[in-house]
């Protein structure tokens, strides 16, 4: 057995440390958790073991299995700081063991669950923790972490559809330049000193082929650093308020991607909406929440105005109306659900049929780029060839 150096913190906050010994680091772990013990440094010879901080590489997959397996559990009548304790042994991932750990030993001392969620806004963000405190307040906590993981496992499937369909575009628009790149630094380098050396006349396709190439060779490396600074100095710019309103209204009016990014910000909207107000969280918190998790500043600047004219005794049909973004369907059955009381389930319904919509529009758009990829790959590749046989061409006829 291993001797292991140990530092850890007790429920009453002490911090304590000392020597085990045990056959691996999560003997340790455990052994200290059944001393009511949290490990927060564990050494083996003087090589620390990774324990990583709080608040911190959690997936959201992660957190849809959690809160998945968190209901059932409160569903079948364990309580809240065994469920806690069973669920974060489980962990694979040391942040979320650490923060779950955290989190039990919270509510062990008295805090409720949605306030020890809350020292945590990495992991759980202000979304769940409000369901959280409409759960524990109406006694349905178990329902509200079912809709919970309903809600984040629908918006994983939304984000990951997104992202493998535009994996096929980036990679072969990549994978192009790199290719063209290199002709142009290697390639046509070796024509240029071919027909330099033969002292043929250049027709002017080739004559700007080599321009180009000899530009690139000379000035390349500068433009790559001007591409990554401009893209560092756009990041910057988006992270101020007048920058990310700009950019985002920018890519709201792109011709095609316009069109699928506000079927994304409506489903998105639709979806939070619904799983805030079926919880029993009120018109006017939901409606902040949900313009605050919208992703994009116009579509959350739309969802502040009607927040306000809400509070002020309007409907939301109007407001959502005068934003021009969200379809004239849209806010008619929105009207539809709040005449008749059933504003969550109209908004669930909508949520639905927009979501297909989004996963019909990526696959339009996929159809839509492969072509025309394919077409802008075939002239420059093929462009770049020609000009080089041309001179050859002219050679060969004068020779005959």
């Amino acid at each position: 057995m291993a001797q292991f150096e140990w530092k850890g913190r007790r429920r009453t906050g002490e911090t304590v440390e000392g020597v085990m010994a045990a056959d691996t680091k999560d003997g340790v772990i455990t052994a200290l958790r059944r001393q009511q013990i949290v490990a927060t440094r564990v050494k083996e010879k003087g090589k620390e073991i990774a324990l990583p901080k709080f608040g911190g590489g959690v997936g959201t997959k992660e957190l849809a299995i959690f809160t998945r397996q968190f209901s059932v559990m409160i569903d079948a009548g364990l309580p809240v700081v065994q469920c806690l304790e069973i669920l974060g042994a489980q962990q694979t991932n040391r942040t979320f063991q650490r923060v779950l750990f955290e989190i039990r030993e919270d509510v062990e001392s008295g805090s409720s669950l949605h306030e020890a969620f809350k020292k945590h806004p990495k992991v759980f963000d202000q979304l769940y923790c409000n369901l959280v405190a409409a759960g524990e307040a109406g006694g349905i906590l178990d329902t509200i972490l079912q809709r919970l993981s309903i809600y984040i496992e629908k918006a994983v499937k939304l984000r990951a559809a997104i992202r493998g369909a535009m994996i096929y575009p980036v990679v072969v628009v990549t994978v192009a330049i790199l290719v063209v790149a290199i002709i142009m630094w290697k390639v046509v380098p070796t024509f240029a000193s071919l027909f330099a050396g033969l002292g043929a006349r250049l027709p002017l396709p080739t004559r700007i082929v080599i321009g180009i190439s000899n530009f690139l060779g000379r000035w390349g490396w500068l433009m790559i650093g001007l591409i990554i600074l401009g893209f560092f100095l756009v990041r910057i710019y988006y992270r101020t308020t007048g920058g990310r309103y700009n950019i985002d209204k920018m890519l709201l009016k792109l011709p095609i991607l316009g069109i699928v990014l506000k079927k994304i910000a409506v489903a998105r909207f639709c979806r939070t909406l619904a799983t805030l107000v079926s919880s029993g969280v009120p018109i006017l918190e939901g409606l902040d929440i949900t313009a605050k998790t919208s992703g994009n500043a116009i579509i959350e600047e739309a969802i502040f105005k009607t927040r306000k004219s809400v509070e002020e005794g309007k409907t939301l049909t109007e407001p959502l109306e005068q934003s021009k973004i969200f379809p004239g369907m849209v806010t008619q059955m929105i009207g539809v659900g709040e005449s008749t009381g059933a504003l969550d389930a109209m908004l669930s319904k909508i949520a639905d049929f927009y979501e297909d919509e989004v996963d019909e529009a990526v696959a339009n758009l996929m159809s839509l780029l492969e072509p025309v990829i394919i077409v802008f790959l075939g002239i420059t590749i093929g462009g770049i060839v020609i000009a080089m046989y041309m001179p050859l061409f002219t050679l060969i006829q004068q020779i005959n």
